[in-house]
């Protein structure tokens, strides 16, 4: 049995399905401006914004820009001009309605919640997140919630896990786990902090960084074989490849 006391959790697309939840809110905001939500739009917009939130999570901008300009960049892409921070604040509303759980999710917090601490560690707007987690009622099984905007720092930023570790009662590095779905935010943050990781990859992605995770999964419920101690760590079967 593994010795973990301490559960990181990333929010989007590893607890709450936040792809449905974005396609949702951007179906919904253009049809509240009168503007066909295309496949090309929404290509654009998902270049565009992936793109900003790598610059973001290197430290290059702040989260601000992120939201302050990606609509305006997807439109003067497109070859139309309209107020980005107007489109921003309705998006924002319309996001915070989504809260759609990965499949075994909630159960999986309920359960952990009363063996281990468990924490929320994720890049985002605070409101959108507290509201999403309360809909979806994960909330009152988490000891902490951290945001990136609360900390003033990102994952990976070894900052940003200072941060949090240093509000973490009785914190033990050796003893904590990061699990999420997102190699350059939430394994490579907890690679950064020294802690162990875990690569919650449901669609079975290559990985093809020089990002190495202590363990991968592809459903949520493989992790009460991993807190067991019966999941070979990833880096063990790479090295014995």
């Amino acid at each position: 049995m593994n010795n973990y006391k301490f559960l990181l959790f990333d929010v989007d697309d590893t607890l709450l399905d936040f792809k449905s939840s974005e396609k949702a809110a951007l179906q919904s905001l253009f049809e509240e401006q009168r503007i066909p939500f295309t496949e090309t739009i929404a290509q654009t917009y998902s270049r565009v914004n992936q793109k900003l939130w790598q610059a973001y999570e290197v430290g290059e901008i702040s989260r601000e820009t992120i939201f302050n300009t990606r609509f305006s960049v997807v439109f003067e892409e497109l070859g139309q001009a309209v107020d980005g921070e107007v489109f921003e604040r309705h998006y924002r509303h319309l996001l915070g309605e989504g809260h759609d759980l990965i499949d075994g999710s909630l159960k999986l917090i309920q359960d952990l919640s009363n063996q281990y601490d468990c924490y929320v560690v994720t890049n985002g707007v605070s409101d959108t997140q507290y509201r999403r987690l309360t809909d979806a009622q994960l909330l009152p099984y988490f000891e902490g919630i951290f945001v990136s905007e609360d900390t003033g720092f990102q994952k990976p930023m070894k900052a940003f896990f200072d941060h949090v570790f240093a509000r973490i009662p009785h914190f033990d590095l050796e003893r904590a786990l990061i699990i999420g779905d997102s190699l350059t935010s939430d394994i490579q943050g907890g690679i950064n902090a020294g802690i162990d990781t875990c690569w919650f990859n449901p669609e079975q992605k290559e990985n093809h960084t020089a990002i190495l995770p202590t363990y991968e999964i592809q459903h949520l419920s493989e992790i009460y074989s991993l807190l067991a101690g019966n999941l070979e760590k990833h880096t063990a079967r790479l090295h014995a490849k």
